[in-house]
C-alpha cells in the first residue's frame, strides 16, 4: 500500500494526537478519515461550482444566439 509523508508543526501534531486520543482512535485512522472527508468536500464544492458555471454559460449562450 502506498504511503503519504505529511509534515506537521509540533502544535498541529499535538492537536492531531489530542483529537485522535479524545475519540479513542489512532492518529493514522483519524488522519485518514480527515483526508477522505476533505477530498469528498472538495469534490462536492468543485462539482457545485461546475454545475453553476454550466448553467450560467448556457443562459448566456442562449442570450447571445
Amino acid at each position: 500500500m502506498a504511503g503519504l509523508n505529511v509534515r506537521f508543526t509540533e502544535e498541529e501534531l499535538a492537536a492531531l494526537r489530542e483529537r485522535a486520543e479524545a475519540e479513542g482512535r489512532s492518529m493514522q485512522s483519524f488522519a485518514h478519515e480527515a483526508v477522505i472527508k476533505a477530498i469528498n468536500e472538495h469534490s462536492r464544492l468543485f462539482n457545485e461550482a461546475a454545475e453553476h458555471v454550466l448553467k450560467v454559460s448556457g443562459e448566456l449562450n442562449r442570450r447571445l444566439a
